[in-house]
């Protein structure tokens, strides 16, 4: 799967764009963000998240440490951490990958 081109492909959308279907035990989703967009602090106490840069640049902020995200890098997220993501730069997209759990539910952050 071409997720960079995927990202690119979007257009002027934002949030998830993209969720694994298959499989019964992970979850991916592919999300994206406009500069100064993201996801507010929140604390998920239900599972470890994989963040995978796919483009653009990013942070993801986890108990107020910052971690730059970009194509390529890789951050992870334990469970109970509190965690935010912040868009860097215009058509900012990552991966995030962990245990299936309920339906992903991102609000976004208006900046």
């Amino acid at each position: 799967m071409d997720l960079t081109g995927m990202a690119s492909a979007a257009g002027e959308r934002t949030g998830v764009i993209w969720t694994l279907r298959e499989g019964s035990d992970l979850n991916a989703n592919l999300v994206r963000f406009k500069a100064g967009g993201g996801v507010g602090e929140h604390i998920n106490d239900e599972v470890d998240v994989i963040f995978v840069g796919v483009s653009g640049i990013g942070c993801v902020r986890t108990n107020g440490e910052e971690h730059r995200l970009s194509a390529g890098t890789l951050v992870l997220v334990r469970r109970g951490a509190r965690r935010s993501t912040l868009a860097l730069s215009e058509g900012f997209s990552y991966l995030t990958i962990h245990l299936r759990r309920g339906l992903l539910q991102i609000e976004r952050e208006a900046r």
